[in-house]
């Protein structure tokens, strides 16, 4: 009889990005957030680097969504929220 106690890997979230080049990236959704009544999500590639992409995020199905391309004031915007609440985070893991 199999012995099935076996702790169970977290399942993650995996979408693949595809550029304007062609070229297809595999990414890790890390979460969506808010900023300014607007949601985001920040994806991490899975490409050995330290790199997080943000996009805008919009539901379009149960199932189903959309990345949107981010203006330069927008990406600042949604960049310093997503550090802000990254900090946030590692500071509720310090205490």
């Amino acid at each position: 009889m199999a012995n099935n106690n076996r702790p169970q890997e977290e399942e993650t979230d995996v979408i693949t990005l595809e550029f304007d080049d062609g070229t297809e990236l595999e990414c890790e959704i890390m979460g969506v957030f808010d900023c300014g009544g607007k949601d985001y999500i920040a994806l991490i590639p899975n490409d050995e680097s330290d790199d997080v992409y943000i996009y805008g995020y919009n539901e379009v199905g149960e199932d189903e969504f959309e990345l949107l391309d981010l203006d330069d004031d927008e990406f600042e915007k949604a960049t310093r929220e997503f550090e802000a609440l990254m900090a946030s985070e590692e500071q509720e893991v310090q205490n």
